[in-house]
């Protein structure tokens, strides 16, 4: 379903009678989603042109639903995936929400977890309003200055948070939340201020943000919003748009041909469009782990679950519960690579313990190859050690099996070598003088036979050994009663039947512990492989986990120095105090926890794997076989 369009838009998150849930068709189309997926969502209030926007960005005149009346036509978040423009390989999500401050609803609750999961939800975050950025404009943004109230960063459960760590938790947000547009619809006034002349967009934005000097109430409330915006998001950029037709058109916009359009809302739209292609990210979680589209069906069911149960929604423990539902399923696909790859070789049984073992080492790096794909923030190795776990067992049930076959066959074989020799037994041919050189005739040409045929497996000199033991006492009865061989030769030819014996066991023992040799040296191998690849997934995960901390100290910084240069003394050290904090959880970042927690816990499991496997090969004991 990788490649495949969705053809039309679809619920994600159904508003149903004030509650929130989880439409299962979509999650289930985003279930065959393997790529990495950038989420675009829009916000802002009804009736002022979101969906329009996003049709645009899903490169289709129709498809999100556009209402010509004041009634607001999108319901709960509709989400419509299509191939990503500009980035092969990605998948594009683009999520249409529930108009804010629609008065059919009257439930202001609802607009904030609306807001509250685009935010949590999106990779890019754009904000759609009309008319232009003022006061009024701003504190329609109320939403945003609630999320502190409604996100967590950490767990409360989390050891030692107390209340001044769980005030501080929204300076983290800037860590994890999306990408900020805003979007100013039907803009008619001149790009200008009186202090600056002429400006940018973004410059015009950067306008509307600046903060208030003083203290009270009312400096406060005006700073709030303009301050959350400022640290919560990592970029932030505007857009304006003029009218985009005659207003006897606006009513159809969806209807309308590219030349019914106003040429500068058209320039605008397309400017938009190639921002937010080429800017917007793929959507990660805390630790800067990517997001899939299976991933993110299962990331909107953990907030929405958490948010209708009437919890609050917490980035900790999203990244938990993701890691969870990720890394069991890597286990399952590690495992299943494992079995689908040994069931080559368990067909060719049996085999030599070379072969299986070097077959085992193959298909277990590809299972743990197969796993790392998947598998994120294992930080413990609990996942690598299950999956470690059921590859060995596999494998120790198939090592059992190799020897059963083995053991099975060469009894076999010695059976049907036996026939004749056991006839001329029941006959009594071996019970006359000289009967005693025939039958060494006849049971060594029997051995002869017996190392000619190939494939035998590993317990061929263990099984020729019990052969010979078990033949022994036969073959001393008929040395006994053979009257042609004097006494003095009797006991000469009963050491050497002895001796032959005990060469036999030494010729078992010696192969036996080659092969043991051999195939502890590859679980060797093959437990430094191991460790080599989870190194390497470890250090990735650190790298990301530094990435992202690295942005959001480039955010503070250029804020603290937006700060200092408009002389907000308090504010820039204040920033200054998040920005060490940001530095500290870099340097904890950068410790060495592989070498000191994953690789000795993963070191231990593999010695007792090691002793388990060489018990089992070094063992001598046979079934039988009546021959």
């Amino acid at each position: 379903m990788d490649g495949d369009l969705m053809p039309e838009p679809i619920c994600l998150v159904e508003n149903v009678n004030g509650s929130l849930q989880v439409n299962d068709d979509a999650t289930q189309y985003l279930d065959g989603i393997s790529r990495p997926v950038v989420v675009v969502s829009v916000v802002g209030l009804y009736r002022t042109g979101k969906s329009y926007l996003m049709n645009c960005l899903a490169g289709k005149q129709t498809g999100f639903a556009l209402g010509s009346t004041i009634e607001s036509k999108t319901k709960g978040i509709w989400m419509w995936c299509v191939p990503h423009p500009s980035k092969p390989g990605h998948t594009l999500v683009l999520l249409d929400t529930e108009g804010l401050g629609d008065v059919d609803k009257g439930d202001s609750k609802n607009d904030a977890w609306i807001f509250c999961l685009a935010v949590l939800l999106s990779s890019t975050l754009v904000y759609n309003s009309r008319g232009t950025i003022d006061n009024t404009a701003l504190e329609k943004l109320h939403f945003v200055t609630e999320l502190a109230e409604h996100i967590k960063v950490k767990s409360p459960s989390a050891a030692g948070q107390g209340e001044e760590e769980e005030e501080e938790e929204d300076s983290q947000f800037v860590q994890f939340f999306p990408n900020f547009i805003w979007t100013v619809r039907d803009f008619i006034l001149k790009l200008e201020t009186e202090q600056q002349g002429q400006v940018t967009e973004d410059g015009y934005l950067d306008f509307a943000l600046q903060l208030k000097k003083g203290q009270g109430r009312k400096v406060s409330e005006y700073n709030l919003p303009r301050q959350c915006i400022r640290n919560y998001f990592p970029t932030r950029k505007c857009f304006v748009f003029p009218f985009p037709a005659s207003q006897d058109n606006m009513s159809r916009l969806e209807s309308l041909d590219e030349g019914d359009l106003y040429p500068g809302f058209l320039e605008a739209t397309q400017h938009f469009c190639k921002y937010v292609f080429t800017n917007s990210q793929v959507k990660t979680l805390k630790g800067g782990h990517q997001v899939t589209g299976r991933m993110f069906g299962h990331l909107v069911r953990v907030y929405v679950e958490t948010i209708s149960s009437g919890n609050m929604p917490c980035l900790e423990n999203a990244v938990v519960a993701m890691a969870k539902i990720e890394n069991q399923a890597a286990v399952q696909e590690g495992v299943k690579v494992y079995q689908s790859g040994m069931e080559q070789v368990s067909s060719s049984f049996p085999v030599r313990v070379d072969v299986i073992s070097a077959e085992h080492q193959r298909w277990s790096k590809m299972a743990t190859d197969e796993f790392m794909k998947r598998s994120f923030n294992d930080q413990h190795g609990e996942y690598l050690k299950t999956l470690t776990e059921a590859v060995n067992k596999l494998y120790l049930e198939l090592v059992d099996q190799n020897m059963e076959r083995s053991e099975n066959k060469c009894w076999e074989l010695l059976s049907d070598l036996s026939k004749d020799m056991n006839e001329r037994l029941q006959k009594g041919q071996y019970a006359t003088p000289g009967g005693y050189e025939l039958y060494c005739s006849h049971r060594d040409s029997i051995v002869s036979q017996y190392h000619l045929e190939p494939n035998k497996g590993v317990r061929a000199e263990d099984v020729l050994e019990a052969f010979l033991q078990k033949r022994s006492v036969e073959a001393n009865g008929i040395l006994q009663a053979d009257k042609k061989i004097t006494e003095n030769e009797k006991k000469i030819k009963e050491e050497r039947e002895k001796a032959a014996l005990i060469e036999q066991q030494k010729k078992a023992a010696e192969e036996k512990k080659v092969e043991t040799e051999r195939a502890m040296q590859v679980e060797k191998v093959r437990h430094e492989e191991q460790l080599q690849q989870m190194e390497r997934k470890i250090e990735e995960e650190k790298r990301l986990q530094v990435e992202e901390l690295d942005k959001a100290m480039e955010r503070k910084l250029f804020e603290q120095k937006d700060l200092i240069e408009k002389n907000y003394k308090e504010k820039a050290e204040l920033m200054g105090l998040e920005i060490q904090q940001l530095k500290k959880e870099k340097d904890q970042a950068s410790q060495g926890f592989f070498q000191t927690t994953f690789k000795p816990l993963l070191e231990v499991g593999a010695e007792v794997f090691s002793n388990v496997l060489q018990y089992k090969l070094m063992r001598s004991a046979l079934k039988g076989f009546p021959i």
